[in-house]
């Protein structure tokens, strides 16, 4: 795979906490694959791994079209990494931390100079440029964190849960140069508990549980095959609604998820989980005045990453 990355078989353990276990995943040249999962389930472990700081006990990883376990150098030649923490030095300036990234890198100091310049100014920081880095906020930190994994432009770019602690605008400005990334020919490996961060960046979405690939696919092939769609039926009567709710389940091959009751208008609601595209609200609406059912409302919509993330890892003892 040219550029891309391919992980077949991943296994880690460490003592006796089994921290991945046959782990497969696929993100191909150019693309952003994002991988979820739980606390525990392998996010940072697979990172580290495919970012030669820890090596696997058994399976294969080609990251850029590199073997990890005979080509280790060559995948660091063509990697950045921005980890959970920002991994910037406070005692120099934001422009010292990128020039000497720079230099690092064996950027002649003209070069590593001109190079510190483009990134601030990317990043929005060149009115911080001189200014200490023990001084910066958290967003401004973290992008200062991303810029440093720029320096070089890499093939293929980690980051391991990247917005953590950002606020939205912040977190804004860093989706906003993923896509850039992205757009430039940059694999992306983007590790995440937000939800909405896959949903919005990713081609495609691993999710793990307890250090396997438990659903692959697009978001929106996820919602649909595993989130399907949500009716939401209410009515002042909890009878109208239960009836109501087991009358469109068996028709659209659904399942009846929730029914609560309270003391307003519209107390009773049914939550109904249907397969996606089955039914439409006209559908509904037809089928229950066919019925001589009247409810005060219904809404359908489609279920969210984060309904599909909680069906797929539910079963864990938070």
């Amino acid at each position: 795979m040219d550029r891309g990355v391919l992980v077949q078989g991943l296994s880690k353990s460490f003592g006796q906490f089994q921290a991945l276990e046959g782990l497969d995943l696929t993100v191909p040249a150019g693309t952003v694959g994002a991988v979820l999962g739980p606390n525990g389930a392998g996010k940072t472990t697979t990172i580290r791994i495919l970012s030669t700081l820890d090596t696997a006990d058994s399976g294969t990883a080609f990251v850029g079209g590199y073997d990890l376990s005979t080509a280790a150098h060559s995948v660091r030649s063509i990697i950045a990494l921005t980890g959970q923490y920002a991994a910037v030095d406070g005692d120099l300036s934001g422009r010292q931390n990128l020039v000497m990234i720079g230099r690092l890198y064996r950027l002649g100091r003209a070069a590593a100079q001109r190079r510190a310049e483009e990134l601030l100014e990317r990043f929005a920081l060149t009115a911080a440029a001189t200014r200490l880095v023990r001084t910066y906020s958290g967003g401004m930190r973290r992008r200062l964190d991303l810029a440093a994994s720029l320096v070089l432009s890499p093939g293929v770019l980690f980051l391991d849960e990247p917005t953590t602690g950002l606020d939205p605008p912040s977190r804004e400005a860093l989706w906003n140069v993923v896509r850039s990334l992205k757009e430039g020919g940059t694999t992306i490996v983007l590790t995440t508990q937000y939800l909405e961060e896959a949903d919005r960046l990713a081609d495609h979405v691993t999710v793990i549980d307890q250090g396997r690939a438990v659903a692959q696919g697009t978001p929106a092939e996820l919602k649909a095959d595993l989130g399907g769609d949500i009716l939401r039926l209410s009515s002042a009567d909890a009878r109208t609604v239960n009836s109501a709710a087991k009358f469109l389940s068996d028709r659209a091959a659904g399942t009846v998820e929730t029914i609560t009751t309270g003391s307003s208008r519209d107390a009773a609601v049914a939550v109904v989980r249907i397969p996606a595209a089955s039914m439409s609200v006209v559908d509904a609406v037809r089928l229950l005045d066919a019925q001589g059912i009247r409810l005060t409302d219904i809404e359908l919509r489609r279920a969210s990453l984060d309904e599909v993330f909680a069906a797929l890892t539910s079963h864990r003892d938070r």
